[in-house]
């Protein structure tokens, strides 16, 4: 099988990781990643923000909770009251994806970064998984001081990475394949 293709089909969403940091080189590949991602009109409307803080994703984890508490959805507000639940996996490296405003399609633009990295980091063995329920914090003034956001760019997701806790190593879920049909 082609080597992209098979990397491919072995990544998968990695939500528990070990306390390991990654290397700032790794990081550095799977950020060049994202930005070689299409973008519409050719825009390259995505900013990254990396963060490896700890207090500072544990408070992102506990702001976000909060606001999900408030929801009317009821899974929202599940995961919301779930103690052991952590927005951001305790992962070491968190990396904020935001777009600029003035993009074409700034949600799309985020939406391809982010499968480029992480086809990145399968490709390097470091696990990631796409988080939008951060999203509740991004909607709290703060989160803008706080993660040095650039002025006239919107934060959509994270991508939390990290190496998989061997000990807690979850299988890729069976895709449906039935979802595609050819007209000739």
């Amino acid at each position: 099988m082609n080597s992209v293709i098979k990397n491919i089909y072995e990544r998968k969403s990695v939500r528990k990781f070990l306390e390991k940091q990654i290397s700032d080189d790794d990081i550095k590949s799977i950020v060049e990643a994202g930005i070689q991602a299409p973008s519409g009109h050719n825009a390259q409307s995505v900013y990254y923000t990396i963060v490896q803080n700890e207090d500072l994703i544990d408070h992102m984890n506990l702001k976000a909770k909060e606001e999900m508490r408030k929801s009317d959805e009821d899974w929202i507000l599940k995961f919301g009251s779930n103690e052991r639940y952590h927005v951001l996996h305790k992962a070491p490296t968190v990396i904020i994806v935001s777009a600029s405003q003035e993009a074409y399609s700034p949600v799309e633009d985020s939406s391809a970064a982010i499968e480029n990295m992480m086809l990145a980091a399968t490709s390097l063995g470091i696990g990631a998984v796409w988080v939008g329920l951060i999203d509740h914090y991004f909607k709290l003034d703060e989160s803008r001081k706080k993660l040095n956001l650039k002025d006239g760019y919107k934060p959509y997701f994270a991508v939390c990475l990290g190496y998989e806790n061997p000990e807690k190593v979850f299988n890729k879920p069976k895709r449906n394949m039935d979802v595609y049909e050819w007209i000739r």
